[in-house]
């Protein structure tokens, strides 16, 4: 979590050290739930390696909601800030080092970061990025066909593709692996005409 902070406020190194020995250093298994749907989220996470993935349980099936990386951190923001149960549940899909940070830590830390000059409007710089990723992605479910979604995939996040396992993608795309395999097939087909 400091490091992921670091590149966004190298001015305040001094606060990242005194919240370095509140951070927990983990080697997890692929497929360890790291959160669980309907419990309180107590822990910031940031991922130094591996892929984290975001997933709720409709009908005793699981739906990919959002994929994770390097780099990236995240919580069950509502669970997190305001107590209440995680509407979702996370997971690694492959084995991964994470950092945690507990709940009280985390909100003293951007507590005591409140006061210090251009970290609220860069908080909101960063939180309005994620916010307009997720509002595409809203779009796309309602404008874009499986297809054009998954061309977007290709296009934009094309390491997703490579990593993450196909029945994840489908579960993300909102269909069958069947499905999927078939739009594969399709657009490779659509490649070896030219």
């Amino acid at each position: 979590m400091v490091f992921h902070f670091r590149q966004a406020f190298p001015q305040l190194n001094a606060y990242w050290d005194k919240y370095l020995p509140f951070q927990k250093r983990q080697q997890v298994a692929a497929k360890k739930i790291l959160l669980e749907e309907g419990k309180r989220s107590q822990h910031y996470m940031f991922i130094e390696k591996g892929c984290l993935r975001a997933f709720i349980n409709k009908d005793g099936s699981d739906k990919t909601i959002q994929f994770f990386f390097e780099q990236e951190g995240l919580s069950s923001l509502d669970s997190f800030i305001n107590n209440v149960p995680s509407p979702f549940s996370v997971e690694t899909i492959e084995p991964s080092v994470i950092y945690t940070m507990h709940k009280k830590h985390a909100m003293q830390m951007i507590d005591e970061l409140s006061k210090e000059p251009w970290f609220v409007q860069t908080i909101l710089q960063m939180t309005a990025k994620r916010q307009i990723h997720y509002m595409n992605e809203f779009a796309s479910f309602i404008r874009d066909t499986p297809e054009q979604r998954y061309q977007n995939l290709i296009k934009k996040r094309p390491h997703l593709i490579q990593r993450v396992p196909q029945h994840y993608i489908a579960s993300y795309l909102g269909v069958s692996t069947v499905h999927l395999s078939r739009i594969k097939s399709k657009l490779a087909k659509g490649k070896s005409r030219f």
